[in-house]
């Protein structure tokens, strides 16, 4: 008589999560690095610290098994095609083709299959087009690389466009910045699947801390440009303060020097430069700031004088609002040594 088969009960492991990325022809390889080396990488590091299993990845093509030439002169052959990636659990795309082209429809059709499963959608970079075009982003809250922000926010005025931060966590669709901002994100979704001591553990092994202060607007070039606007009082008083900057101004001193009442030329300004002139006035000294903290000279409280604030604590609000970081962390990142 033959033995009885033993039985194991109790729970089923969970499944593995599949995550799948979007490759296509002229891509730049690093994006799709990241996603490959933060899901796919082997890590002896975590053992006894998962409760589920890691991430099973796959790379995604329209033509899966036919070689994409992709930035830097080489090729990659995805073996999965746009099928799989609408089955996935978490569906990334990094980057598309053209910012400023078409989405092919059979990837848009494919994220909203994804979508409509209840996979998670991330973006890194340009990828934000491929989500919008979708319609996935509609009346949320999104971000991209911030040379293309406008453009985002152009095409697809539903989408309300933050070009500031790194990331946005809307729940089901994410959405990143540019290149190392991707990193950011995949940690972030890391820490939702595994927890913060996880996700600690593979930012230490990438050698990047686990969460980054501020967001991208502490990384675009940010100067005081001349005002090239036609002219007329508000530039005329436009290019006056910006000789001013380290004076006190006022809205009646920028009014006299437009040569219009207060209530008029506040009015034209904020109609023809969405803010109000104050407040147009702040950001032009956070820019100037920018080249002091850079160097090793000057405390704080000496920059803050030096480009017209009244007191350091006035300069660290208006350049955390603004540049979504403090002055210090900026200091710390973007500092000269001595």
């Amino acid at each position: 008589m033959p033995e009885p088969v033993p039985l194991t009960i109790g729970k089923r492991p969970p499944p593995v999560h599949t995550v799948a990325v979007y490759a296509f022809a002229g891509m730049a390889p690093f994006e799709l690095g990241v996603v490959v080396e933060v899901f796919a990488l082997a890590r002896p590091e975590l053992a006894g610290l998962l409760a589920a299993p890691w991430y099973d990845v796959r790379v995604c093509a329209e033509r899966p098994g036919h070689p994409l030439e992709v930035v830097g002169g080489f090729s990659l052959t995805p073996r999965h095609g746009l099928e799989e990636l609408a089955a996935a659990d978490t569906v990334v795309v990094a980057g598309v083709p053209d910012p400023y082209g078409e989405v092919p429809p059979a990837v848009t059709a494919a994220l909203r299959t994804a979508h409509s499963r209840g996979a998670r959608m991330v973006s890194i970079c340009s990828g934000a087009f491929a989500l919008a075009a979708a319609g996935l982003l509609d009346g949320l809250p999104a971000t991209t690389h911030w040379r293309y922000a406008a453009e985002l926010g152009r095409r697809h005025p539903e989408v309300r466009v933050d070009p500031d931060v790194l990331y946005v966590d809307n729940g089901q669709v994410l959405t990143s910045a540019g290149s190392a901002a991707g990193i950011d994100l995949c940690l972030h979704l890391v820490r939702q699947d595994h927890g913060a001591k996880v996700a600690n553990t593979v930012a230490r092994r990438f050698v990047v801390p686990p969460h980054r202060d501020g967001g991208q607007a502490q990384f675009i070039q940010a100067a005081v440009r001349p005002v090239e606007e036609p002219e007329d009082g508000v530039a005329r008083s436009m290019r006056w303060a910006l000789d001013q900057l380290a004076r006190p101004l006022t809205v009646p001193l920028l009014a006299r020097a437009a040569g219009m009442s207060d209530r008029s030329y506040l009015r034209h300004f904020t109609a023809r430069n969405g803010v109000s002139p104050m407040r147009w006035v702040a950001i032009q000294r956070i820019a100037a700031s920018l080249p002091l903290l850079e160097s090793p000279e000057g405390s704080v409280e000496e920059i803050a004088a030096a480009v017209g604030f009244e007191s350091a604590a006035t300069f660290r609000h208006h350049f955390g609002r603004t540049m979504r970081t403090s002055p210090t962390a900026y200091r710390r990142t973007f500092g000269r040594a001595a």
